[in-house]
This record gives structure tokens, C-alpha cells and sequence, in this order.
């Protein structure tokens, strides 16, 4: 028993690391996760006392533990076993492919990275970036849901930067819970997505088992409360306009509802800028017919170089107005009351025609459409002209009550302003005319559209509404 052994020095240190290994496993990190979680519950306890809706303990369950309730609830295990007679494959293996579509879809939420990182972030960009606007069709009607019902937030899709912008804005309210489509998977992207709550789909999936995984989870996560924000068009908008939305999400959530249950109120959210920042790639593959945007990582990393030296040296400013309008929120439970459950198409169709009505109206969209009214008929206006063509169309849309992201006593300095920054993104060729080169044709259509449906004959005045100021969320 007290013989000596030698050892080689490498298997000695394979032995303490496989120790070391083990006594880590075992002692160390049971004792430090418990302090993390600790740590973790007072920051959302203290988050929770300035949140006008608190963060539900579902969104801070731990995803194993979410990914489990996922993969054995009862439609799930009854898809499983349908998916296995229909293709012969044993239901272990159909359970295993279950279980990675739960993985790709279940978020991995912190509360520290949310706010302790993402919306200071989104808040400094948003800012550096545009004058934010915010306004509601109806001044408090946002205040006014009931605390315990879930919020949806639907919204028309301009720019990726709808992303940092609603974050921004909605980050006293509440975190929210995206859903994002399959170009933000990629490293490092895909982990830090996680840690903002959002979750993951297959847009274009027709498979029936991953299409449950999602509603499953989708479901599970509305009737525990958890603030969604969707984006129903599925995807950016290439032509300007607000497009027709998709009804996947919608008619999850309307499955899973029920009348015992937990308030759906669905806030239809409008929003509109003066320059997108993805615009000529958007109006690219508008031109293609296809959704593929080739923009590379370098060239945007270029394009961000060169604003921020424009900044530094003092030649630069922002992108002009962000504006995001809050539409008449609609509740579920008041419309399955009133006519029953309406399906996932008559209520998409009246989110969406309340988004349309409260799409705000930045300058530059009217300057758009004032050139082409003006290229419709052969004309060569100058600047003057357009000036008066703006403010005709000014007071055209007047009775309307539409959000104006600009002062209408200030606009031939505005219109004025916003020539010349045409004229250096080379939309509008230089000269004392105004004329469209290049693509500008096709990106002052582009803008143009955001705002057209307000500037048609049959255009109905808004409800109810106020000027936009700029929100401070803190």
C-alpha cells in the first residue's frame, strides 16, 4: 500500500486535470451558478420596480428548462407521433429532431444584457443616428392595458434599424421578446440574440413538426404574459409601401387563445423614416425580384467609417427624423366578446389598416413625391417649385391629423435642406433644376410609397391624433 508509483508527467497531468475537471463540475460551478442566479434575481427584482410591466418569470426560466416544457407538451408529443407514421422513422429519432427545433427557437434571455447593454446602446444609436419622434393616435391608450394582459406589437418592416428603435423606445415599458428571421443566424449574432429574448423562426418552413415546435413555443410564451414584438410582412420592405402581412404568428397566438385565459392586446405600430439606411439595397432587390441584398460586411463597415469621420471632423449630421407612431391598441378578449374569435385574417387586416393609417410623415417621403408629381409631367422644376409642391401637399394631407415629423412653419428651410442632402447622395443631379440621376428615379419612388395611400383621393382622415415630440423613455 505505500509502494511508490511512477508516473509519466503527462499522464500525472491528465490525472489532476480530469481531478481538477471533476471537482469543478461537482462543487465549483453549482456553487457559482447559484451565485449568478442570485445576482440575477435581485437585478430583475430592482428592474421590475421602474418597469411598467415586469419581466415574466417565464422569459427568465432557464432555457433547458423551457426547451423541456416545449418538447413534451402534449401537441408537440402527438406531432411527433403523427410525423412518425407518416414517414415511417422511428419516434426517438422524430423526438431528437424535435428537440433541435426547439433548441434553434427557445431564446436564452438576460436581463442584464437587455438593459443593462442593449437598450443603452439602442438609445445612443437611435440618437446619434435620427431625431426620434414617438407619438399615439391616442395620447395614453399604451398606459391604459390592462397590466396583466400580454402586449403584441405589430409592425410594418423599413430598416433593421426598426430593431434599436422600438428597443429604444419601448425599454421602460418592458423587454421585448422579437421574433427574428434566419439572417440573423450567424456567429456572433446568434448568442447575443438569444440574450435579448428573441427567438428564431423558418419563415419559409413547410415542415408540420417544426412549424408545431414554434406554435408551441409562441403559445406558451403569450399566455405567460411575455411582451412580443412581429413584424407580419415577413421581411423588409422593398418597394416603400407597407406591405400585406403574413399570418404564421397571428394565428399561432389566436390557436392558443382562450377566453379564461390571459388579455392578447395587439399594438399596431407605424413606422416611417427619412433615409433608410439599407435603401439602395432594398431598391436593388426590388429591381431583381428577389430578397437576396447584397451588401457585404465591409462595405457597410466602410460606409460607417466614413459617417463617423464626417461626424468628428463636424460635416456631418443625422439621418434626419425616425418617427414611430402607437395606433389604437386591439384587445382579443373585447373582439371574441363582441363577434367571437375573429380569424388570423380579419385580424391582421385591422392591425395593418391601422398601421397604414398612422404611418407618420417625415419630409422626405413629401419631397419624394412632390419630384415625381413633377417628372409626371415633363416639367424641370427648381428648388422653389418643389418648395410650394411640398407645401400644397402639406396642406392636403392637413385634415387628416397624420403625424408630421417637421415643423410645416419652418418648411422652406426643410425642403431646402433636404435638396441638398438629394443632391450629395447623388439622388438628384447638381444644378438649379431638380432632376433625379442614376437610380434616383427608383429611390424617390421608393420613399414616396411610405406615404402615398395618405396623399390618395379616397385617403380617410385619422381618428384622433396629436404632433409627435421627440420621447425620452428615461
Amino acid at each position: 500500500m505505500t509502494a511508490r508509483v511512477e508516473l509519466p508527467v503527462w499522464a500525472l497531468v491528465l490525472i489532476l486535470l480530469f481531478a481538477a475537471v471533476t471537482f469543478a463540475s461537482h462543487f465549483l460551478f453549482p456553487s457559482v451558478r447559484w451565485f449568478l442566479r442570485r445576482r440575477a434575481e435581485r437585478v430583475v427584482a430592482e428592474l421590475n420596480k421602474r418597469l411598467e410591466r415586469p419581466i415574466q418569470p417565464f422569459k427568465l426560466a432557464r432555457r433547458t428548462d423551457m426547451i423541456q416544457r416545449v418538447i413534451y407538451d402534449r401537441d408537440v408529443v402527438e406531432a411527433v407521433q403523427a410525423r412518425a407514421t407518416e414517414t415511417g422513422v422511428r419516434e426517438d429519432v422524430v423526438f431528437a429532431e424535435a428537440k433541435r427545433y426547439a433548441r434553434e427557437i427557445v431564446p436564452s434571455f438576460s436581463a442584464t444584457a437587455y438593459f443593462g447593454f442593449a437598450t443603452r446602446v439602442a438609445k445612443r444609436l437611435s440618437r446619434f443616428l435620427f431625431d426620434v419622434h414617438f407619438a399615439e393616435t391616442r395620447p395614453g391608450s399604451l398606459a391604459a392595458i390592462d397590466p396583466e394582459a400580454t402586449v403584441i406589437y405589430v409592425m410594418n418592416h423599413r430598416s433593421n434599424m426598426d430593431y434599436v428603435l422600438v428597443t429604444y423606445l419601448a425599454a421602460r415599458r418592458s423587454a421585448l421578446s422579437y421574433a427574428v428571421g434566419e439572417w440573423a443566424r450567424v456567429w456572433p449574432l446568434t448568442g447575443f440574440i438569444r440574450w435579448m429574448g428573441a427567438f428564431f423562426i423558418r419563415r419559409r418552413s413547410s415542415n408540420g413538426l417544426y412549424r408545431q415546435v414554434l406554435a408551441r413555443y409562441v403559445q406558451l410564451s403569450t399566455q405567460a404574459g411575455v411582451p412580443q414584438a412581429m413584424f407580419p410582412e415577413g421581411g423588409l420592405s422593398l418597394s416603400g409601401a407597407p406591405g400585406d402581412p403574413k399570418l404564421g404568428l397571428i394565428s399561432y397566438i389566436i390557436e392558443g387563445y382562450s377566453l379564461s385565459g390571459r388579455d392578447m392586446v395587439f399594438v399596431p405600430v407605424a413606422i416611417n423614416y427619412d433615409r433608410v439606411l439599407e435603401d439602395r439595397v432594398l431598391v436593388a432587390a426590388g429591381r431583381r425580384g428577389d430578397r437576396r441584398f447584397r451588401a457585404s460586411a465591409a462595405e457597410a463597415f466602410m460606409f460607417s467609417l466614413r459617417y463617423l469621420w464626417r461626424r468628428v471632423r463636424g460635416r456631418g449630421h443625422r439621418f434626419g427624423a425616425a418617427a414611430v407612431v402607437a395606433a389604437e391598441p386591439l384587445s382579443l378578449r373585447l373582439m371574441a366578446e363582441a363577434d367571437g374569435v375573429p380569424s388570423p385574417e380579419v385580424l391582421a387586416r385591422a392591425l395593418f389598416d391601422r398601421i397604414r393609417a398612422s404611418v407618420p410623415i417625415p419630409l422626405v417621403p413629401l419631397v419624394a413625391h412632390a419630384i415625381r408629381d413633377a417628372a409626371d409631367t415633363g416639367a424641370a422644376p427648381d428648388d422653389d417649385a418643389i418648395v410650394a409642391a411640398v407645401g400644397d401637399l402639406v396642406q392636403a394631407i392637413e385634415g387628416q391629423r397624420l403625424f408630421l415629423t417637421f415643423d410645416p412653419a419652418q418648411l422652406d428651410t426643410a425642403v431646402r435642406f433636404e435638396l441638398s442632402v438629394l443632391r450629395r447622395r447623388r439622388i438628384l443631379a447638381p444644378g438649379p433644376t431638380v432632376a433625379p440621376q442614376g437610380d434616383g428615379p427608383e429611390l424617390l419612388a421608393f420613399y414616396a410609397r411610405s406615404v402615398a395611400h395618405h396623399l390618395a383621393a379616397d385617403s380617410k382622415p385619422a381618428a384622433e391624433g396629436r404632433a409627435p415630440a421627440e420621447f425620452e423613455p428615461t
